[in-house]
């Protein structure tokens, strides 16, 4: 990229590890960020702003209150967010599926067909290009679904209902042999525990659902789960739910961090070479 690190202050995306709100959990937090900057100060980075993920997606909905989605790699992450704190009291949600069990499925989808293909990059490409999530599971399976795409170097592929069987192991997982709690319940889960918390008497902050990560841009995900948690949850809940789709697709988590850099308020996050040091 061609700047010195010297140049101008950094924003660093932390990811949710270490998620509950143990003594344990939160020293192996200050570990990694004290790790993180001591690696950073010594390229000579006047100063370091480290955010959450799931901060950063909200920030890029222009929000900061609500509960974040995150479809990550090898696992989804359900985080309540108030006023800009992610609320690690209320509790963390980890649901034991991501994106690389639902390219996993894809491929056994395909493979079940005798459809050929050279690696797990044309099954993500497949996945990205034609797959989505039904609104209603059972009437999708009557419908004439098929679609085709094209993959460099591969050729056409040709699929149907494997199409939205992939994306419907998130609220059916036993469809795909995944032992994992449903998408939908992690939220309502998630919802249940704000709702009853102590600490906040405004029950309207956490109705806004933000989705991040590359799989939550399928098509029909943000109208699926709105739909189950409607059904799950009881009105007095339930009532005012929205769920959002990634606002910026992949580049969600990044675009919040931009956001971040161009906030004036943004400097009481940032972290500078002296104040690390003094403390």
């Amino acid at each position: 990229m061609h700047v010195k690190p010297s140049a101008r202050p950094i924003v660093v995306v932390l990811p949710l590890c270490h998620s509950d709100d143990t003594e344990a959990a939160r020293a192996s937090r200050r570990q990694y960020k004290e790790t993180l900057y001591s690696v950073l100060f010594d390229m000579n980075v006047p100063a370091v702003c480290a955010v959450d993920q799931a901060l950063l997606a909200l920030y890029a909905a222009r929000r900061t209150s609500g509960i974040v989605v995150n479809i990550g790699f090898n696992v989804t992450t359900v985080v309540p967010i108030f006023q800009g704190r992610v609320m690690r009291e209320i509790g963390i949600e980890t649901v034991g599926q991501g994106a690389l069990k639902l390219t996993g499925f894809l491929k056994e989808l395909l493979q079940r067909r005798n459809i050929s293909f050279e690696s797990l990059y044309t099954v993500r490409t497949i996945k990205e290009k034609i797959c989505y999530v039904a609104a209603d599971y059972e009437a999708e399976l009557c419908k004439n679904t098929q679609a085709s795409c094209e993959v460099d170097g591969e050729g056409w592929f040709t699929l149907s209902e494997e199409r939205f069987k992939m994306a419907e192991i998130l609220f059916q997982p036993q469809i795909g042999g995944v032992r994992a709690m449903a998408l939908h319940k992690a939220v309502s889960l998630c919802m249940d525990h704000c709702y009853n918390t102590e600490v906040l008497r405004d029950h309207s902050w956490f109705k806004t659902v933000v989705l991040a990560g590359g799989s939550s841009c399928l098509p029909g995900l943000p109208e699926r789960l709105e739909k189950e948690l409607h059904k799950l949850l009881p009105p007095y809940i339930s009532e005012g739910i929205r769920v959002l789709p990634p606002p910026f697709g992949t580049d969600t988590a990044w675009f919040g961090a931009k956001m971040i850099g161009t906030v004036r308020t943004a400097s009481i996050l940032v972290t500078s070479l002296s104040h690390f040091y003094l403390h």
